[in-house]
This record gives structure tokens, C-alpha cells and sequence, in this order.
């Protein structure tokens, strides 16, 4: 590993988590593969680079097993079963070995499914809006409790079990999007998984005794290659669906509607032309993506850019980043709804493209169309938005609009 270099780029600066795309640009120029101390990773940030890296072996997505190698041998013990749930997640795992699990939720976030929701979701979101005055804080009042709830339908939880849910979701969340996570972080995560395993099997033992038409059943009679899901393999899945199944399209909402009220043409030239609602959402997952990188571990040696990555070490895909390439998109921090649809990475790329991301969109579309119906000349931002603190999730914890 080269000792000269450091983070001269400021990629870990509190500066790069408030509009990161700067710094994104300059790496793209200079240091299209730049080791990062601070996230004791490599980085990618060329389109190009980011999706070679989603379809080559050479690249593992066993991240699980990676973090665990990377605490000391008593940490793993006491806390082997928050790796053992993080290990059955799809997301984390190489070809084929998702590949039962992709299949299933495949089908149940199939786009013909998804679809069928939109009259539930419109509902959703009108209700969340009833109450709603001039001015409203549109990542409280949509963007949080709009994804948990809908999944949560999906499921077949109880809506009245949304704040805890999400709750596990957030530190699951503070955890996997850490630079280096701390004892705390593992700690807090380790119990949220507990919960989050204790609370799934009872209603998994539930639908063993009264099945019904939900994801939860779907999941506990589903067959794939002539095989069901064993215990550990349901409960980490339930886990990924909880915490991917609206992390991101929170975010996703957040960015979206500050993207649209900084750039007030684009808002009133979708409120006055709502048929470009499908292409907006394409757009806005390209120009602010709620998922900003994942992460990568090397196989094998990798020679590129005039470096070398040894065996073992990590790279982070830099999806945010790929996201603005010139090379890839003509004047690509122009916001533009219109925009014809193109080669984004925001939701993944392969075999590890987002298993939900018709539903993201879905619920995307109707929040926001919802919120640029309400205020059709535009939206002023009332305050300063604050971000997560989060290096992986780029997400707002507050937007309020008038």
C-alpha cells in the first residue's frame, strides 16, 4: 500500500458531505484510482471504472465477511450474530449465491406488482399531506414515513410498528455507511439485528400457522431450484428488505425535492408537465444519488490507472461520483428532467442492480408530484438543509419548503 498518500483530496471533510461533487470531479481528473486513508480504501470515481468494477469476478461483494476481518477476534465472537445476518444478506454476497434470493424478490417487486400500488401509495401520501400547512418539512412528513410504511405493507407488518422499524433501519444505516465504524456503531447495530431477528420470527411462526397474501409468506413457501430459504437465510433477508426496502428512496425523495427547489425552472416545468414524472426520477437519482458509493473487495491483484491493488484490499465504487462523469453524460451537473434515460449507477449495475427499484421509483414519482402539484410555481427553502452524518447514504434529516 503506497505510504504517501492521504486524504489531500478532503474526502472524509465535513465540507464534501454538505455538495461532495467538486471533490468528485477533481478525482475524476487526477486520481481516478486514489487510496483514501481515511476510509483505508481505494476509490473510483470514473463511470467507466465504476461499472467494469459491478461485472468484474476479480471484484467480490462480500463485504460481511470483510468487515468482520477487519475487528479483532473477540469482537467477532460477541457480536458473530450481527455478521452471520450481515453475511445472508443477497446484497453482500457473489454470483450465483444470490441468485435464489434475487430471483424471489424479483417477482415480488416484479414492475406489474409494483404498479398495482400506486392507488395505496397516492392514498399514503395524501394522508401524510392532510395536515401539512405552507410550510412543511417535507423529509418528516413524506420521505421518512412513506418507504417504511409501504414496505411495511408489503411485508405484512402492522403500520403501527413503523417507528421501530425504521428505527433498526437508521442503525443498521449509521453502521454500514461509516468510513470506520467504532465499537459503538458495531455494538448498537449488533442489538438492532437482534430485535430485528426476534421480532421477524414471531411473525415468521405467525404465517407458518395462518399463511396470507404478503412478502413474509411469500418468502417462507417460495421454492428456488427445488430448495426454501433456511432459518438464518429468511431473517437476513427480512433484515436487507427492512433496511433496502427504504433507506434509500427516503433519500432518494429528500434530494430530489431540494435538487427541484434550487433549480426553480425544472420544478414548475414539471408541474406543468407531470408526464415527465418517470424521467424526472431518472434524473434526480443521477444528479444527487442517495447511495454515493458501495464497496468492493479484491480478489486478487488489480493493476489499473498506473496502480496496483493488492489482494484483499478494499475499493469503494464511488456511484455519485460515476454519476457526474462528462464521459459518460453531456454537462452532467446540469439538471435536467428531460433528459433522456441513460447509464446512471445510482440504483447498482449487474447482477447487484436494486431488486426494488421499480417501487423506489414508484414511490418517488407520487412524493414528489404530490409535493410540485401542491406548490406549483416552485418551493423556497426555508433553512439551511442538515445532512446525515453518513459517508455511503447521502440523505437530508430535515427540508423544510414553503
Amino acid at each position: 500500500m503506497p505510504s504517501d498518500f492521504a486524504d489531500a483530496y478532503g474526502l472524509h471533510a465535513p465540507m464534501t458531505q454538505q455538495d461532495p461533487y467538486p471533490v468528485y470531479a477533481r478525482l475524476r481528473r487526477e486520481a481516478p484510482l486514489y487510496w483514501c486513508d481515511a476510509w483505508n480504501a481505494w476509490v473510483l470515481t470514473r463511470h467507466e471504472d465504476v461499472q467494469a468494477a459491478f461485472r468484474d469476478p476479480r471484484w467480490s461483494a462480500d463485504r460481511a465477511s470483510a468487515f468482520a476481518g477487519r475487528v479483532d477476534a473477540a469482537t467477532r465472537e460477541r457480536f458473530a450474530s450481527l455478521f452471520a445476518n450481515l453475511r445472508g444478506w443477497a446484497l453482500f454476497m457473489d454470483a450465483p449465491a444470490p441468485t435464489r434470493v434475487r430471483a424471489l424478490l424479483s417477482r415480488a417487486f416484479s414492475p406489474k406488482l409494483v404498479a398495482e400500488l400506486r392507488p395505496k401509495i397516492e392514498q399514503l401520501v395524501a394522508g401524510l399531506l392532510s395536515d401539512a400547512g405552507a410550510a412543511v418539512d417535507v423529509v418528516s412528513a413524506v420521505a421518512v414515513p412513506l418507504p417504511v410504511l409501504v414496505i411495511g405493507r408489503m411485508l405484512g407488518l402492522p403500520r403501527e410498528d413503523a417507528p421501530r422499524l425504521k428505527r433498526w433501519s437508521d442503525e443498521l444505516a449509521a453502521l454500514l455507511g461509516a468510513g470506520r465504524p467504532t465499537p459503538q456503531l458495531i455494538e448498537t447495530a449488533a442489538r438492532a439485528v437482534g430485535e430485528i431477528e426476534s421480532y421477524f420470527r414471531a411473525h415468521l411462526d405467525e404465517r407458518r400457522r395462518a399463511p396470507r397474501h404478503d412478502l413474509l409468506t411469500a418468502l417462507l413457501t417460495a421454492e428456488e431450484d427445488g430448495a426454501l430459504l433456511d432459518e438464518q437465510e429468511l431473517l437476513s433477508t427480512c433484515a436487507m428488505i427492512l433496511f433496502g426496502g427504504h433507506e434509500t428512496t427516503t433519500h432518494l425523495i429528500g434530494n430530489a425535492l431540494y435538487a427541484l427547489a434550487r433549480h426553480p425552472p425544472e420544478w414548475v416545468r414539471l408541474a406543468a408537465n407531470p408526464l415527465l414524472a418517470a424521467s424526472a426520477v431518472e434524473e434526480l437519482l443521477r444528479f444527487d444519488s442517495p447511495v454515493q458509493r458501495i464497496g468492493r473487495i479484491a480478489r486478487e491483484p488489480i493493476e489499473m490507472h498506473d496502480a496496483r491493488v493488492d489482494a484483499g484490499q478494499r475499493a469503494l465504487l464511488m456511484m455519485g461520483a460515476a454519476n457526474r462523469d462528462p464521459a459518460a453524460f453531456e454537462e452532467p451537473d446540469r439538471l435536467d428532467i428531460g433528459r433522456a434515460a441513460g447509464k446512471h449507477l445510482a440504483l447498482g449495475h449487474g447482477a447487484h442492480y436494486c431488486v426494488g427499484a421499480a417501487l423506489g421509483r414508484l414511490e418517488a414519482e407520487v412524493a414528489i408530484m404530490a409535493l410540485v402539484r401542491r406548490f406549483p410555481d416552485g418551493a423556497r427553502v426555508i433553512e439551511p438543509p442538515r445532512y446525515m452524518d453518513n459517508q455511503t447514504i447521502r440523505g437530508l434529516e430535515s427540508l423544510i419548503l414553503r
